[in-house]
């Protein structure tokens, strides 16, 4: 017998095979935002599992996306705004081949 005629342990799994429908999901609020050449949008959804938010970022029709389930948002905004903070607090970082230029 060749190795590939003796039947899985994992049953048979048909590759290709249609995936479920996802989980049915309400939009409650969804907000956009254009940063430079990336587009940000921000979606609270809610399905039977809690709500979440969904952030997707799309550059060049490239998405890439996150979810933060909505018991973790206080915390996610904290560390946002202490980011903001730090990050208005810090010089502008300069051009080190042409001095006095800076990169923002």
């Amino acid at each position: 017998m060749i190795s590939n005629e003796r039947p899985s342990p994992y049953g048979n799994r048909h590759y290709g095979a249609p995936k479920p429908p996802p989980p049915n999901e309400d939009t409650l609020k969804t907000d956009r935002v254009q940063i430079e050449r990336k587009t940000f949008v921000f979606t609270l959804k809610e399905n039977p599992r809690g709500r979440f938010l969904r952030i997707t970022e799309d550059v060049g029709g490239r998405r890439d996306t996150i979810i933060i389930p909505a018991p973790g948002l206080e915390d996610f905004r904290k560390i946002l705004e202490d980011m903001v903070k730090y990050s208005g607090e810090l010089p502008p970082k300069e051009d080190e081949e042409n001095p006095g230029n800076r990169l923002d």
